[in-house]
Order: C-alpha cells, then sequence, then structure tokens
C-alpha cells in the first residue's frame, strides 16, 4: 500500500519561517511615563501632547494617554456592574511619535549616550541635553 503524500516537503515545518521573529521584541525610543508628541495619524490627535501610558515591546506600539480614543463597548460581568460604551486610548504605532525635549519643549530625536559613571542616558540630539529616565513610581502606575 502507497503512503499518502500532501506535500513535497517531507516532513519539514512550512510556518517555521514565517513566524519564527513573531515574539521578537522591537526595539523603541520611548519609555512608560516619557511625555510625547504625535506626529503622524488623525487630524484630531496630530501634534498633541501625552504621557505614555504602557509600551509594547513585542508590537512596537505605545499607549498614551488621551490619544486615539476609541470606544469599546462593555458588558455588565456582574448584577452591580454598569453596562455601557466605555472611552478608552488605545495603542498607536511607536514610530509616529516623538519625544519631547524637555529644554526646550520641542519634540527631538534622541541619541544614546554613555556618562561619567559608564551609564546609559539618552540625549536630545537638537539642544544636547540629557532626557532624564521617568520616575519609578510613575512607570509603575501605568
Amino acid at each position: 500500500m502507497r503512503v499518502l503524500k500532501y506535500r513535497k516537503t517531507d516532513g519539514v515545518r512550512l510556518s517555521s519561517g514565517r513566524h519564527a521573529n513573531k515574539g521578537e521584541r522591537v526595539k523603541l525610543h520611548v519609555r512608560t511615563g516619557d511625555t510625547v508628541q504625535v506626529m503622524r495619524g488623525s487630524t484630531d490627535d496630530r501634534g498633541r501632547q501625552g504621557k505614555v501610558l504602557r509600551v509594547f515591546p513585542k508590537t512596537g506600539r505605545v499607549l498614551i494617554e488621551g490619544i486615539n480614543i476609541v470606544k469599546k463597548h462593555r458588558r455588565a460581568r456582574r448584577p452591580e456592574e454598569q453596562s455601557g460604551i466605555l472611552e478608552m486610548p488605545a495603542p498607536i504605532a511607536a514610530s509616529k511619535v516623538m519625544l519631547i525635549d524637555p529644554q526646550t519643549g520641542q519634540p527631538t530625536r534622541t541619541r544614546k549616550q554613555t556618562n561619567a559613571e559608564g551609564q546609559k542616558e539618552r540625549v536630545a540630539v537638537k539642544s544636547g541635553t540629557v532626557i532624564p529616565a521617568p520616575a519609578r513610581d510613575e512607570r509603575a502606575r501605568a
């Protein structure tokens, strides 16, 4: 009896190449707690500033306070809960936002630099000032 053979792969997995880097993290230029400005996107959000609430490194997206507001229809899970339509921010691509320079208040690109103690720090390209890392308690709350 002949063995059924549907593909000419001989046991090679077809999906191994396509999904090999699915869980790979994207290197992002913003952190939770940073103040950023939206450079591209809808006319409602373009040019607006907000604080980064959450960073999604696997998808390369960020959640910004008050930006990209969507309506979510929520059903009450318990009898005492209220059903309704909630407005909440949705993530946008991190490439569409720029970090705000603390000295000038304008959006800027960032550069990495090592300081005297040997630690890496972010530097604003336009003004050359060091951008401080957000406080730990700000990052934990978001």
